[in-house]
C-alpha cells in the first residue's frame, strides 16, 4: 500500500475554483509592493544541502525498508551509503 494512497481519494481543486481574495485600499491595476519572503526554514535544514536522485520503486523501497530494519531515517542511511562511496573513491568521509 502507498503511503500516499489517501491522496488519491481528495478532489484535486482547479486553480478557476479558488475564490479570489478580496484587496481592499487598492485601486484595479495597482500593483502593490509588497516584499515577498520565502517561508521559514527549520532549523534541522539550516546549512544543508540537498542531494536530490531518482531511483526505481524497487531501490525506493529496499532503502526505506533497510532503514526501517535497522532503526534509521532514510537521510540517515543515505549519509551513510554516501560515506561508504567517499572511501571507496579515496575521499574522507563526511559523517553527517
Amino acid at each position: 500500500m502507498s503511503r500516499f494512497a489517501n491522496l488519491a481519494d481528495k478532489p484535486k481543486a482547479s486553480p478557476k475554483s479558488q475564490p479570489q481574495p478580496a484587496v481592499s485600499g487598492i485601486e484595479e491595476g495597482v500593483t502593490a509592493s509588497a516584499s515577498v519572503s520565502p517561508p521559514p526554514r527549520s532549523r534541522s535544514r539550516a546549512g544543508r544541502k540537498a542531494i536530490a536522485a531518482y531511483f526505481s520503486p524497487e531501490m525506493s523501497l529496499a532503502m526505506h525498508v533497510c532503514a526501517r530494519k535497522h532503526g534509521l531515517s532514510l537521510q540517515e542511511l543515505m549519509a551513510e551509503a554516501f560515506d561508504d562511496v567517499l572511501r571507496k573513491y579515496g575521499q574522507s568521509p563526511v559523517g553527517e
